[in-house]
């Protein structure tokens, strides 16, 4: 699989009641522990004092990452995603991805 680092804003659309809110909370917290269980989802961080999210994402291409991942995010229709495609550095001290 690649990695990507993707850069997740959300953002709530006027009038979205709370229920709606906590209850697609609530599904993305449950889908990010499935995507994290089937490797989609390496990481996640998000930037002290900011409303974004910047995760380590896995998929076997872009297409499969927008479509088949981040695309069953409950939160997904209400993201902004800036996405880049990584691959290893030579000097990366971490494990061998071979």
């Amino acid at each position: 699989m690649r990695d990507f680092l993707v850069e997740i804003t959300t953002t709530v659309p006027e009038g979205t009641s709370q229920d709606e809110v906590d209850r697609r909370r609530a599904a993305e917290a449950v889908r990010a522990k499935e995507l994290a269980a089937t490797g989609n989802l390496a990481r996640l961080w998000r930037p002290i004092g900011e409303l974004r999210s910047i995760g380590l994402w896995r998929a076997t291409d872009e297409t499969e990452l927008l479509e088949k991942v981040l695309g069953t995010l409950p939160l997904r229709p209400w993201m902004t995603l800036v996405v880049t495609a990584l691959e290893p550095h030579p000097n990366d001290p971490g494990p061998s991805h071979s």
